[in-house]
């Protein structure tokens, strides 16, 4: 395998074939793939937190889920992408941490995930695979070549996405 563009955390990182992406540690955090299959295009972005906060000027798109799925569509478009054609696949959006107190504001994971669908349906893309949920990080990489993703999560069978 080709050395694969490392997305980090509020990043987000686009290539065309053959080239792979790869983002670690998604706990609550969403690895959103964006793929144009006609162009062998793809785009990774990972996200922390679902929405921007408003009314405040925001220094890192990539940060939140509303946010990053419009700037890297936006990108995915201008590096010759079509809107129509563009497909997304998802991963993360764990609980990691239990919360007593307020158990909905602790499941960040779930929040995230739902913010991300939410963005996706705004600007018209198809979400075609998910994983998300669950109590455990992952790590997910997108072969730009194929439109596949691949999870590995410690002590789990790897997963096609």
């Amino acid at each position: 395998m080709k050395k694969p563009y490392i997305v980090g955390i509020a990043d987000m990182k686009l290539c065309r074939a053959p080239g792979v992406l790869v983002t670690y540690a998604l706990g609550s955090c969403i690895g959103i793939c964006l793929y144009d299959n006609v162009i062998k295009t793809a785009a990774m972005v990972h996200i922390m937190l679902p929405t921007a906060p408003p009314g405040v000027p925001v220094e890192n798109v990539y940060k939140f889920a509303d946010t990053g799925v419009k700037e890297a569509v936006r990108k995915m478009v201008a590096f010759g992408a079509v809107r129509s054609r563009m497909i997304c696949k998802i991963a993360g959006g764990a609980k990691m941490f239990e919360t007593f107190n307020n158990p909905e504001w602790g499941n960040i994971g779930a929040r995230n995930a739902k913010s991300v669908k939410e963005a996706l349906r705004r600007e018209g893309i198809r979400l075609v695979n998910e994983d998300v949920g669950a109590d455990y990080a992952r790590t997910l990489f997108f072969d730009s070549a194929t439109g596949i993703g691949t999870i590995k999560a410690f002590g789990k069978p790897e997963k096609k996405l």
